[in-house]
């Protein structure tokens, strides 16, 4: 669970890479796209431009390299060619890499044209939770701590926390112990300590928690129907208090 400092400057690696896939994906032309399309331009990026391996494809079975979550879907939604961004949508783009052995995880949620703005603000709101929880990572504090920045932060805007998926931590393999829940009393379960590397996550929902998976297997929606977003960093706990392995560019200095 603990990783070595020269295991952690291999995670930042992959993740600064992963940082630049999500540079890339902003510059496509999203709308009028197929989300196949958008997963075969990503898999081109990552194995010809940046040399690593997409650690999605084939994980548990899946054929893909992203997952891409529109609108009502929460989360492991499958690229299609039948599926085409739309004026007015919200997606949320879910890439892994892997370089050197090591894996970093990260999602965006993107805003199609002209969004609403009931969705804008789901989404910007998902954000700030995002990084509500973040911020509650140092050594001694407890995943309870984090949990419970984000769920307060959502409840406090209006909105559900989906309780039925979770972070998790990161390394060699894409999904190691522990599990990080997005919801939480303060001062309970693991007590962080240097050299842990976890994913946060949060998915947040416009209306409630619930959830189901349609007959593929993977895609997961809102039960009642109403929109869905997610953002998600890989981090590591240091002695200062946190690293965010995967941040953006346009995220580097940005007041928090």
């Amino acid at each position: 669970m603990i990783k070595q400092p020269h295991e952690l400057a291999l995670l930042a690696e992959s993740g600064r890479l992963l940082a630049q896939v999500f540079a890339f994906v902003d510059t496509l032309a999203l709308e009028g796209m197929t989300t196949l399309e958008v997963n075969e331009r990503v898999e081109r990026y990552i194995t010809q431009d940046l040399d690593a391996r997409p650690a999605s494809k084939g994980q548990y079975g899946f054929a893909y390299v992203l997952n891409t979550s529109r609108n009502q879907v929460v989360c492991h939604g499958v690229p299609s060619a039948s599926d085409r961004l739309q004026d007015g949508d919200i997606v949320n783009f879910d890439i892994t890499l892997e370089k050197n052995g090591y894996i970093a995880d990260s999602s965006k949620t993107y805003l199609i044209g002209n969004v609403r703005s009931a969705a804008k603000r789901l989404v910007e709101t998902t954000y700030e939770a995002m990084w509500k929880g973040i911020e509650a990572v140092k050594p001694g504090s407890t995943l309870g701590d984090v949990g419970h920045a984000i769920e307060r932060h959502a409840r406090k805007n209006g909105y559900s926390v989906v309780r039925d998926y979770c972070g998790h931590g990161i390394g060699r393999e894409m999904h190691e112990p522990p599990q990080v829940l997005h919801f939480g009393r303060p001062g309970t379960g693991l007590v962080l300590r240097e050299g842990m590397v976890f994913t946060i996550e949060p998915m947040l929902n416009e209306g409630r928690a619930g959830v189901k998976t349609l007959a593929d297997g993977w895609t997961v929606i809102t039960r009642d129907g109403r929109l869905s977003a997610q953002f998600e960093h890989t981090v590591a706990v240091i002695a200062t208090g946190v690293q965010v392995l995967t941040l953006r560019a346009e995220e580097r200095g940005a007041a928090r």
